[in-house]
């Protein structure tokens, strides 16, 4: 996103899940709206869905030149709850932050996460559900962004099994 001259970025809070409403409703009043959002795995009845969620639930950016326009609207904006200010006025994001931000989406639109291991090798670990729903084991290692090895204690004898990274918790 281009800024025009005169314009800087502000944090607005807004009302719960209403992100994409707000977001909506400040661009309507001219105002520039940037709501960075990821692809978040969620797991429902026994399914497990991909679905688009705000990086900072409650949060999103907007752009505004606090002289030229009447940025004390975005209080009043469908959605919003307040913009963040610093006393009376408000507080101005980076633009590095933005930057970086936006040097992290895909070609959809969608910020990628680095996923770091939760766990290091040998750290115990429960497999919270599924298959082998309460068993006690060793993290080994991750084999993709999804699934984990571990080290389960099964007859008598260490076995190693790949599964859901999601399923997996500390002990």
């Amino acid at each position: 996103m281009t800024l025009i001259p005169g314009q800087r970025w502000y944090v607005v809070q807004t009302r719960p899940h209403c992100e994409a409403k707000a977001a909506l409703h400040l661009e309507r009043q001219g105002f520039g709206a940037y709501l960075p959002r990821y692809l978040k795995r969620r797991r429902h009845a026994r399914r497990v869905e991909t679905i688009p969620a705000p990086l900072f639930p409650r949060y999103l950016f907007v752009a505004a030149d606090l002289a030229a326009q009447r940025w004390r609207a975005i209080h009043s904006t469908f959605g919003v709850s307040h913009l963040v200010c610093q006393g009376d006025t408000p507080a101005p994001v980076t633009d590095e932050i933005l930057q970086q931000l936006w040097s992290r989406q895909d070609a959809a639109g969608y910020v990628r996460l680095d996923r770091a291991p939760r766990f290091a090798p040998g750290d115990k670990v429960r497999v919270s559900n599924g298959v082998f729903s309460a068993c006690m084991g060793l993290f080994e290692s991750v084999t993709d962004s999804q699934r984990v090895a571990i080290l389960l204690d099964l007859l008598g004898r260490k076995v190693k099994v790949v599964i859901d990274a999601e399923l997996v918790e500390a002990a």
